[in-house]
């Protein structure tokens, strides 16, 4: 099963289309020559009856206004026979010879056992069938005999028909899945090639003119092709911001550390020189910190992510809060509200704080507040707003913030959140604008 399994899947979609169709046909066919063949004998054999009660209604009805023997059977055919027996016992026949001793024999006895009520169907050993009725108003009775080849050919005649008729089905089915098989395959193929172009790194067109699966597919390749650029646009100014940003600190720490070395103190004393290495190894260390925090995060999976583990945030917030004011004094940094409940690990938690204050004071202009609540937190600064247009792409990884620095903070902030099942989301209000945390409904 494993094997037919595997060969099906190597097979194109016409091949798999040809296969089905060829199923099909094989299937209908030993339908018919099984279970339709039966349901068709029975109805043959209804069909005949019909016909040979009506032959027989008409040979009554001319018997009993006693017409002339020459046209008592009505119009000749040699497929039917009728045979009249009187009410002295004798017989009379428009071809009772043609008919083989036995049956002929089987008739005379039915016709003189009993008298009739009604008309009784009758089937011979050899699929021939007949039927004899009483003729109550004549004192006699009739049996009429229909020959096996006209039953067989009525068989024929219907089965071919049938058959015919399913065989133009299927090839009406054929061809209306091959164009439709046509019009998937080719778009399919014009997605192929664009996807092949774009692992080549060559520029790319698609443009599929529907509005199915496979034009939302093709709109949803084209936006993530244009996504993929767009970050590594973005990635390549990142490296090079990252490059520019880490040059100045490791020159800075290299030339003093020189400096030093040779007796020569660059920045009036011994201490305040020191001070500054320190100061830039400290920037150096915050985004070495920034990328390892996003990168472990980028390859936590959900079985190692603790979202059981509840904690209140509250004391976090204020030992941040007391940090943060020693780096703006000028700006009020407040915390409302008691209850601080969320889900997840401490250390995370203190990043995102972390970051979302740093990024409050770098624009606010007098206050920060901090508004706290189970499993809900927000940061506001009545700074300047943002572009509407930015708002979606503040907390993409390597996305450059204004003044030119990239977005790391934001974008550890949403990651975090989202692994611990939380949404992250920014708003501008009329003064300043506001960062929220909240839990996902599950």
């Amino acid at each position: 099963m494993k094997k037919v399994g595997t060969y099906l899947r190597k097979l194109t979609l016409t091949q798999q289309l040809v296969l089905i169709v060829v199923l099909t046909m094989t299937f209908f066919l030993f339908f018919i020559f099984g279970t339709i063949s039966f349901n068709v004998d029975r109805f043959v054999d209804n069909q005949i009856y019909d016909l040979i009660n009506h032959k027989q209604r008409d040979v009554i009805f001319n018997f009993n206004h006693n017409v002339d023997p020459e046209i008592l059977y009505g119009a000749p055919d040699p497929n039917i026979v009728h045979i009249i027996r009187s009410k002295d016992g004798q017989y009379i026949s428009n071809g009772m010879d043609t008919i083989e001793s036995n049956l002929l024999t089987q008739i005379r006895i039915q016709m003189e056992a009993i008298e009739l009520d009604q008309t009784i169907n009758y089937y011979y050993k050899d699929s021939r069938l007949y039927t004899i009725t009483n003729i109550p108003e004549s004192n006699a009775s009739i049996a009429t005999i229909i020959s096996r080849d006209y039953n067989d050919e009525f068989k024929n005649m219907l089965l071919n028909t049938v058959i015919n008729l399913i065989i133009v089905i299927i090839g009406v089915v054929f061809l209306i899945l091959l164009v439709w098989v046509t019009s998937i395959i080719h778009p399919l193929n014009i997605i192929k090639n664009y996807i092949e172009k774009i692992k080549r790194n060559e520029d790319a067109t698609l443009i599929i003119n529907r509005y199915d699966e496979i034009g939302q597919l093709a709109g949803v390749l084209v936006e993530m092709n244009e996504e993929i650029r767009h970050q590594e646009k973005v990635k390549e100014e990142m490296i090079q911001n990252i490059s520019h940003d880490l040059k100045t600190p490791i020159a800075t720490i290299k030339s003093y550390s020189e400096a030093i070395k040779d007796g020569v103190y660059p920045y009036e004393t011994l201490e305040k020189s020191v001070d500054v290495i320190i100061e830039h190894a400290d920037r150096l260390e915050k985004k070495v910190f920034n990328l390892l925090t996003l990168n472990r995060m980028d390859y936590l999976t959900s079985e190692q992510i603790d979202t059981n583990h509840e904690f209140e945030l509250k004391d976090i917030i204020e030992q941040v809060i007391v940090s943060s004011k020693q780096l703006s004094p000028d700006v009020s940094v407040v915390m409302n509200g008691e209850h601080s409940l969320v889900y997840g690990s401490e250390e995370p938690w203190r990043v995102v704080v972390e970051n979302l204050i740093d990024n409050a004071l770098r624009y606010a202009k007098n206050e920060v507040v901090v508004q706290i609540d189970d499993h809900t937190l927000s940061v506001y600064n009545d700074g300047s707003t943002i572009k509407e247009e930015r708002i979606d792409q503040l907390f993409r990884a390597y996305e450059m913030g204004d003044g030119g620095q990239f977005g790391l903070g934001l974008s550890i902030v949403h990651k975090v959140v989202t692994n611990y099942g939380y949404e992250i989301k920014a708003e501008n209000l009329k003064e300043g604008v506001m960062f929220t945390i909240t839990r996902v409904e599950k």
